[in-house]
């Protein structure tokens, strides 16, 4: 396994966190209970939904959304080539079509609003929308959209926990939460994200009905849990639909709390390191960067950058490795797949084939500093001369 000099991504783990896990421990109480209900309560408010479910991954909680709003065969769930496969995967688990959308540029990589519009057909049943590296997607647009076509709006929202919506209030209030717009958000708390549990996820609503089935399915179709039961709160249970193991752990939970405490500080220092990348990115000959002129709106997950063409870009990449910094990819297009060689297709994905030959993901973590950024910078600018 190698050692990097700068990682893509670190966390911001220290003795809260250590003391959070030794309490569950104590508890000797492990499976999903009430460290769980807490942390779901902290997320609800932090969210300002009257819902918030934790699950055992982003996965599940898109799974959980496609079928909570009766996604099935013949349906057609619209979505961007441009993101990680989990979302086209449960689309593909729940019998429907996944239908990919391209990005509006290469500057602004999400998905565009007017492709959507010539997407629809009367087999579209949901939208789901992904606000890439942080950065919230024309939601005015989409949401009016789906309004307009009765189409449910799933918010992809891995990258944006802790991001707020600012755009045209008359359609959705200002300062709303990203992942809190649409009829379902769903987030992600995988080890690279900006909130980390290692495994799991959360999914928020305001609708009674979805969230009652999402709790239903999540735990098999139980109608009582094993905490409720240890508690005294129920004797027995009864099976009333065919469900899955989606839960989360007390561990997990306990760790998302004191993480989601930090989310406000953390989130800023990104921020502050994505306008340290903005400047140095600025020198570099052909290079640009993604969401520069909205990173303050961002939760800031990704930094990304642009590079005038293919070879640069690999250049860089390779430049970048044997200085022992890591880099990424985020993300290959989808329809590219072989798994997805069949998938319905009607629109040119041109702009996201290009950015997938051009961008690359530089490191971005709260405990990077500046003088990190610095040194990227000038391991891609040496590439730069190089080529």
């Amino acid at each position: 396994m190698p050692t990097w000099n700068i990682p893509l991504s670190d966390i911001d783990y220290g003795q809260e966190e250590a003391e959070a896990v030794e309490r569950v421990l104590r508890s000797k109480w492990l499976s999903m209970g009430p460290e769980v209900e807490k942390f779901e309560a902290d997320f609800a408010a932090l969210m300002g939904t009257k819902h918030a479910i934790a699950v055992s991954s982003a996965t599940a909680a898109l799974h959980l959304a496609l079928l909570a709003v009766g996604v099935g065969p013949g349906n057609e769930v619209i979505q961007p080539a441009l993101n990680f496969v989990a979302s086209a995967n449960m689309t593909v688990a729940c019998g429907a079509h996944p239908v990919f959308a391209d990005v509006i540029s290469l500057a602004e990589p999400t998905i565009d609003p007017a492709q959507v519009a010539k997407l629809i057909t009367p087999r579209t049943k949901a939208l789901i929308v992904m606000h890439y590296g942080g950065n919230l997607c024309r939601m005015a647009d989409l949401y009016e959209l789906c309004s307009e076509h009765s189409i449910f709006l799933i918010e992809d929202a891995c990258h944006a926990v802790g991001a707020r919506y600012h755009g045209n209030p008359a359609q959705i209030p200002d300062g709303v939460m990203a992942g809190a717009i649409g009829d379902i958000g769903c987030f992600s708390f995988f080890a690279n994200k900006n909130m980390v549990t290692g495994e799991g996820g959360m999914l928020v609503t305001q609708n009674d009905d979805v969230a009652n089935k999402v709790r239903l399915l999540r735990s098999h179709g139980m109608t009582s849990l094993t905490w409720q039961r240890h508690s005294g709160h129920a004797r027995n249970y009864e099976v009333i639909a065919n469900g899955y193991n989606y839960r989360l752990d007390e561990i997990r939970a306990a760790l998302g709390r004191i993480q989601l405490k930090k989310l406000g500080a953390n989130n800023e220092l990104r921020r502050q390191l994505l306008h340290c990348y903005k400047q140095a990115i600025g020198h570099l000959s052909g290079w640009t960067m993604a969401f520069s002129t909205s990173i303050q709106e961002s939760a800031a997950h990704l930094m990304v950058g642009i590079a005038p063409a293919t070879r640069p870009r690999d250049q860089a990449v390779e430049r970048l490795r044997k200085a022992g910094i890591q880099s990424s990819l985020h993300y290959p297009c989808i329809a590219d797949f072989k798994a997805f060689a069949n998938s319905t297709q009607r629109q040119d994905l041109s702009i996201t084939r290009e950015f997938v030959t051009r961008a690359v993901t530089l490191p971005l973590y709260p405990t990077m500093s500046a003088k990190n950024v610095d040194t990227v910078c000038q391991v891609v600018g040496e590439s730069a001369e190089a080529a």
